[in-house]
């Protein structure tokens, strides 16, 4: 079991512990559902191009993926928010391996829904070195076919956690993307795409980097 799958396993035990069993079976019965929805078939696929994005990074400057590829390789990893414990794991993970994702020659993007003040409070917390980007009502990862709605049954027990999208994503949608990371060769094919709608899941990091 590698590292951060063995953070993610003490999390869930810290959470089964902390969060009423109502809770937990309210997110689970979201995944179940998200499930049936075949996300991982219908979306964009390795051997497919990736759609240019222009996007703002946390301080507001954009960041045109055409200028990040004339460096090399590019790693998209979508996370959910600052809200999701499991999305700080991953990229403080990611953090941890930068410089070995950096020796593949190889630029780590970031991209949520949240606007850049919640990106910034989360790049300067974990001391990020890469690029962390908005994408304002999930635009891109709707070109994507990696968004999904969250269920109106468990929108009250986010809320009740002190979620509120709405905040975050400074809209009414409640649109998320599905934790995925895809590599993205210099011709913008895709050669690498990780993808599960069980956010508890993450890419392994050694599987990633030898994908690279």
């Amino acid at each position: 079991m590698s590292m951060l799958a063995k953070q993610i396993e003490q999390l869930n035990q810290e959470l089964s512990s902390q969060l009423p069993q109502e809770v937990i079976n309210a997110f689970g019965k979201s995944v179940d559902d998200l499930k049936t929805k075949n996300i991982e078939e219908r979306c964009i696929q390795p051997g497919e191009k990736m759609p240019d994005f222009l996007l703002p990074n946390a301080t507001g400057k954009m960041i045109d993926s055409n200028d990040v590829l004339k460096n090399g390789k590019m790693i998209l990893a979508f996370y959910r928010g600052s809200w999701c414990p499991y999305c700080h794991l991953e990229l403080k993970f990611l953090q941890d391996n930068l410089s070995r994702i950096k020796d593949k020659n190889a630029v780590l993007i970031a991209i949520s829904p949240q606007t850049p003040d919640h990106s910034l409070s989360m790049t300067e917390k974990y001391n990020l070195e890469f690029e962390v980007l908005t994408d304002h009502n999930n635009d891109f990862a709707k070109k994507l076919g990696i968004v999904f709605q969250l269920q109106d049954f468990v929108l009250p027990y986010y809320r009740s956690l002190g979620i509120n999208l709405s905040d975050f994503n400074k809209n009414e949608e409640n649109l998320l993307p599905v934790p995925a990371v895809f590599i993205v060769d210099q011709n913008k094919v895709i050669t690498f795409k990780y993808l599960d709608v069980n956010y508890m899941n993450r890419v392994e990091v050694e599987e990633l980097i030898q994908a690279l």
